[in-house]
């Protein structure tokens, strides 16, 4: 599936929701501090995606630059200054 198919099934699962916290504040009053909080939540939600569809319509589908790790071992020299992690420097003991 494209990006443009998942946002689409994600709109439409969103537009359902949406619609059933609307049932669900009729049934039980909207004046509760619990359905205002999952109104608010879905709102952002449906923000949330309309800002993603605007992203992945502009910007061009990119892979991001590939580092190579060499399988050389690292220099030691690297390392004469550090603290092994949990024991503390190589010269100094514990209290």
């Amino acid at each position: 599936m494209s990006v443009h198919d998942e946002l689409t099934s994600v709109q439409r699962c969103l537009d359902e929701l949406y619609r059933s916290v609307g049932r669900l504040e009729q049934q039980i009053g909207g004046g509760g501090l619990d359905i205002r909080r999952v109104r608010i939540d879905v709102d952002h939600l449906r923000e949330s995606v309309a800002l993603l569809r605007e992203t992945a319509s502009t910007a061009p589908a990119r892979r991001p630059d590939l580092i190579t790790i060499p399988d050389t071992p690292y220099d030691n020299t690297l390392w004469t200054d550090s603290d092994d992690e949990g024991l503390g420097a190589r010269d100094r003991h514990a209290p």
